[in-house]
Parts: structure tokens; sequence; C-alpha cells
């Protein structure tokens, strides 16, 4: 965690948490594997933590999430890995944050969420990100509904996700008004088919059943910067 009397002046921080920002890349003709390499580490050593990925499927090559307090470092990561010839073809901004349904949980239980670490502890080389957000239809309108129901709603998918404690490691990240969804979610599993299974199971809970719509999923591997560049 840092302090924010440890920010420089300029810096462009959340009010509590941290700034999330996940990059989907493809290398161009000036890829330069010591630059990207360089630009990993000098976010790192800047207090940044990230996660590299090698991304299967054509959307990208690579995925880079990275977490810190002050969204300028985000930028200069961004910026490092562009001058070392990435081409970011997608990406998404979001923040750390601790939903309303959990108001009154104790500190212990709240810090890890706005301040959590990268990757998680144990084996889960497997990763995926998505974008979602809750419908506004006639039909099926969170923000209609009810405060109470809508509790209840996400205590039952809360429950579901709890079920697979020692598979999957997942963050729950705001980016209402800050990028085309509402939440992103970024899920690290022991197998692919953790990936899998808790996203199919999740989505017969009335909260994604009835409200929920996702965007395009990034499914790939977590590797070590030093490993992915020279996979390219």
């Amino acid at each position: 965690m840092t302090d924010d009397a440890t920010l420089p002046p300029d810096a462009v921080a959340p009010s509590t948490g941290f700034g999330v920002l996940h990059l989907f890349c493809k290398p161009t003709p000036r890829f330069d594997p010591e630059s990207i390499v360089a630009a990993v580490k000098q976010a790192e050593a800047s207090g940044c933590q990230v996660v590299t990925v090698a991304v299967l499927g054509h959307k990208c090559d690579v995925a880079v999430m990275a977490m810190h307090r002050n969204l300028r470092e985000l930028r200069a990561l961004q910026t490092g890995l562009q001058r070392g010839g990435f081409d970011v073809v997608d990406s998404y901004v979001s923040v750390t944050e601790v939903s309303e349904y959990a108001a009154g949980m104790p500190d212990e239980m709240t810090k890890p969420r706005l301040y959590p670490s990268i990757p998680p502890q144990g084996d889960f080389p497997a990763w995926c990100f998505y974008p979602m957000s809750k419908k506004r239809e006639a039909h099926a309108n969170w923000f209609s509904t009810p405060f109470e129901e809508r509790k209840e709603l996400m205590a039952e998918h809360g429950k579901s996700g709890r079920t697979f404690a020692g598979r999957i490691a997942q963050y729950v990240t705001g980016s209402t008004g800050l990028d085309d969804f509402e939440w992103g979610v970024t899920l690290f599993g022991g197998h692919p088919d953790d990936l899998k299974d808790v996203v199919y199971t999740m989505r017969f809970d009335r909260a994604s059943a009835l409200f929920g719509e996702f965007g395009a999923f990034y499914t790939g591997m977590v590797t070590p910067v030093e490993e992915l560049v020279r996979a390219i």
C-alpha cells in the first residue's frame, strides 16, 4: 500500500485503493525485447504491481495488468511498452473498490479488496479478463431494482464464487465513468477449465442471468516478462 504522503505533487490517485490498467498488445516491427523488459522492471521499481500474460487467440499476443496508487505511473508503463514496440490494440481502465453491498464489513475483509496483491499467492497460471455491466432494460433494470433486493442477489452471487476458493482468485474492479463497462473482472485459475467452470456456474445466479452484460474475453497464461518476450 502506498501512503499518499509519499506520492509526488502531480500524482493523480483514487481517494482510496489502486488504479488498475489492463493493456492488450501486439508486437510491431519495432519490437525490442530488452526495452519491454526494462519498461516492466522500471514500473515495478516505481511501485507498480505488474503481471504479464501470454494471450491465446487472435485478439492480442500479450496482456499486461498493472496496479498503482498514482495513475501517472500506469501511464508511464504504457508509454514504455509502446516505445519498446508494442501496439496497444485494446485496454481497460478501472480502480479497486469495495462494493456498496459490503458496507459494514470489517477492515480485514475490505482492505484486501482496496489494496490487493497481484499475482495472487498460490499456483494460478491460467488467466482471463472480461468487462461487465448490469442491464438497464424495461424487464431487467438493475438500477431501478430496490437496494435490498440487489443486496440479496449479490449475496447469492458471492456465495457461488466462494465455492471456487482455492481454484480461482478473483479481482473485481470498478470502471463506471472510467471505461465502457461498469466493472472489470480478472480471474487467476489453477487450470483453464477452472476459469470456464466459475464463469458458467455464476451465470446461473440471478444477478447475472437477469442483469449481466459481458464484453470480450481475453485468456492466457501468466508468464514472466523475460520468458514472454523470448516467445514472441
